[in-house]
């Protein structure tokens, strides 16, 4: 967390506390921001993070990271077929969720908030998770952060859905809703929401080499979406932007269509 904690906004250094700042005051904070893996290593996701940050900061939320003690939420072991792994890395994180008494998360990353939300409970982590689009909509619905049109006014956006936020979790509208408040022409591709087609990220897919087959999966849905001739692709998963991202790359089209996430869009309208 040390690049996003060395970040500014406005001039000012983003404000990003830690669980055992609070601690240390005897106070706890409203929410615990669950950065993930990809958010805190990934170059491109860091910039997701930063968004998610630097818009926390603007509403004035009050919010904290585990920072170091932080560890992988145990995804894509699980995915990959290590429950082993995936109990052990669960029950790290559980140890030290509980230490702190955390109630709320938010997260960065659909795979975080489904294995957070659903399956640490058997294994004694119950909390209530929420994805940073419902975090968003929440706050333009409360007042907390306002947005009129912005630098995204009259541009086409097209929604990519995430397996695990959308499929998984039925979280629709949420995303959708806060793009609303860009005042931009909003698309669907013919494959969404229930409907929608994977980025061909998921189940652990992300780290392993592509089988045999006429196309990869993240060329045929950013075909879909490049056919709707977009000025930005949205998406709510670092996983999603990395492949979205690559199928762009591999139409030459990465100098006119933007791969943004939804924290992204809002943070930008605000100039923030």
């Amino acid at each position: 967390m040390s690049d996003i904690q060395q970040s500014t906004i406005n001039n000012q250094p983003l404000s990003v506390p830690t669980m055992a700042d609070f601690m240390a005051k005897g106070e706890s904070p409203e929410i615990l921001f669950w950065v993930g893996c990809a958010g805190s290593f990934d170059d491109r996701a860091k910039k997701i993070t930063k968004a998610i940050v630097k818009i926390l900061n603007h509403a004035n939320v009050k919010f904290a990271v585990l920072g170091t003690e932080e560890s992988c939420s145990g995804d894509p072991a699980k995915r990959a077929g290590n429950e082993f792994l995936f109990q052990m890395q669960a029950m790290t994180n559980i140890n030290v969720l509980n230490g702190y008494e955390v109630k709320k998360i938010v997260t960065g990353c659909p795979h975080c908030f489904n294995t957070l939300k659903n399956e640490y409970p058997a294994l004694g982590g119950n909390y209530e998770v929420i994805h940073h689009t419902q975090l968003l909509q929440d706050l333009l619905n409360s007042g907390r952060i306002k947005i009129e049109g912005g630098s995204f006014k009259g541009k086409k956006i097209t929604f990519h859905d995430p397996c695990y936020l959308g499929r998984a979790n039925d979280v629709y509208e949420a995303p959708r809703s806060v793009m609303i408040n860009l005042d931009a022409e909003l698309m669907e591709m013919k494959r969404s929401k229930a409907n929608g087609l994977c980025c061909g990220a998921g189940g652990a897919q992300m780290f392993k080499e592509a089988e045999k087959g006429n196309k990869e999966v993240n060329i045929e849905r950013s075909e879909e979406a490049l056919a709707l001739n977009p000025d930005v692709i949205a998406v709510g998963c670092p996983f999603c932007n990395t492949m979205m991202t690559d199928g762009v790359k591999h139409f030459n089209k990465e100098n006119t269509v933007k791969v943004l996430d939804v924290a992204e869009l809002i943070a930008q309208a605000k100039d923030l």
